[in-house]
């Protein structure tokens, strides 16, 4: 592959990720949610059994007192709470609430409507679900983190 095409092809798939990204926490607002989009990055690591502000961090790719500031900010928003560890008396465990579990399924039913758009576009779910074959052989495995 010749260094114009590799590069169209990098532009191509990094549009595409930031117009998911867009487009679901569109439809996650549209629902009557507010926040950001790195409020569903983390939702992907407290869903289902929570995790520790050090795990979100590690998650994230952040620091612990930025991984803690936007805790505070989803506890403010009523999204997460925080509660005893149940197996480390010192640590406190970061859970969605039900409302956070709320937004989760609103962002699920927003990526739901893009990929139906792009079933469409592509010609059918025959090809999204090639699409998705494909990608899955060469996406790195580990958290789905913003890039910040």
């Amino acid at each position: 592959m010749q260094n114009s095409e590799a590069l169209g092809l990098t532009a191509a798939l990094l549009a595409v990720a930031g117009e998911l990204t867009q487009r679901i926490h569109d439809g996650v607002v549209a629902r009557g949610f507010e926040g950001r989009p790195a409020y569903g990055f983390a939702f992907t690591r407290l869903a289902p059994d929570g995790a520790t502000v050090t795990e979100l961090a590690r998650h994230l790719g952040v620091t612990k007192q930025g991984a803690s500031q936007l805790v505070d900010e989803l506890v403010a928003k009523g999204y997460v709470e925080r509660r005893p560890h149940p197996r480390d008396a010192r640590a406190r465990l970061v859970v969605l609430t039900e409302r956070g579990w709320a937004c989760t399924r609103a962002a699920e039913e927003a990526a739901a409507e893009v990929v139906e758009a792009w079933s469409g576009a592509l010609g059918g779910e025959a090809e999204v679900r090639a699409l998705r074959e494909q990608l899955a052989r060469i996406a790195p495995y580990g958290p789905i983190r913003p890039a910040w």
